[in-house]
């Protein structure tokens, strides 16, 4: 029996219904890591931006066909034995992938491959969304700590400011600082690797360019943080180690972020109008 466009999509809301209903018990945990933990709370934002893409192309999925997929209904249900098993196990990475995935299997299941293509950046970019696991956070933020320190120290030394670095820590004559986990820039990275996707995605540019401008998040992420911790570093010199508390840390957390989203958007823009030229 072949449904109808209007029944086809009365049967992805019912199943949608049952997704949300089994993937509930991921969800408050998911959420509260977002808010609890700094590195992740770009999470809050993904599905907004998501929403966003998708109902910008809601005239493409007017005008798309409908097919049901077999290989998407075998997807879903390999991805809903994956994440009984994974909750079972209690293993709370596997079961918020399986959130995301089973969420594309259900469009491919009921709405088919042609739907798939359409809404692949939004239901794709949810991916976002997922805490990265504390171990793997820890993994990555110790050596950039380092590299920081170590980069910053060298940047106060040129500045006749005399200092001592010893693994993560920078000592003054009268102060010292620590370049923590937090002042990694891992939060950063993360952040601005998001932006450079979207901006990405909206880009007119060839697939290199896109590339050229996903990859140039990092190292914009990593010299925008040195320079914080450099700047942070030479007010502790004159001010103590206070400025690297409260607001001021805050404050220049954000100047980061805002430093690296100008960059992002002049290469974004930049590589629009390489585009253009050609």
């Amino acid at each position: 029996m072949t449904l109808s466009r209007q029944q086809t999509f009365v049967a992805m809301a019912a199943l949608l219904a049952l997704w949300a209903v089994a993937y509930y018990p991921v969800v408050p945990e998911m959420v509260h890591t977002w808010f609890g933990h700094s590195d992740n709370s770009h999470g809050v934002l993904v599905p907004v931006i998501s929403l966003y893409f998708l109902w910008a192309k809601q005239e493409q999925i007017a005008r798309t066909p409908i097919q049901g997929s077999g290989w998407g209904l075998a997807l879903l249900l390999v991805v809903s034995l994956f994440y009984v098993v994974s909750f079972l196990g209690g293993i709370a990475v596997f079961q918020r992938l399986a959130l995301v995935v089973s969420l594309i299997a259900a469009v491919w299941a009921c709405l088919g491959t042609q739907m798939l293509k359409c809404t692949a950046f939004p239901l794709f970019f949810l991916f976002f969304m997922i805490p990265v696991p504390d171990t793997l956070l820890s993994m990555v933020a110790f050596p950039l700590q380092l590299v920081a320190t170590k980069i910053s120290a060298d940047m106060i030394q040129m500045c006749q400011i005399p200092v001592y670095r010893e693994g993560n820590m920078l000592y003054f004559v009268q102060t010292q600082l620590e370049v923590a986990e937090a002042c990694s820039g891992i939060r950063s990275i993360m952040s601005l690797s998001i932006l450079s996707v979207v901006f990405a995605y909206i880009s007119t540019g060839n697939w290199w360019r896109k590339a050229v401008l996903i990859l140039s998040a990092i190292p914009v992420a990593l010299v925008a943080n040195i320079l914080r911790v450099t700047a942070t570093g030479i007010l502790a010199h004159f001010f103590g180690d206070q400025v690297a508390r409260g607001f001021l840390h805050e404050f220049s957390g954000l100047v980061v972020f805002f430093f690296g989203m100008v960059i992002i958007f002049g290469i974004y823009v930049l590589l629009n109008r390489i585009g253009e030229e050609k």
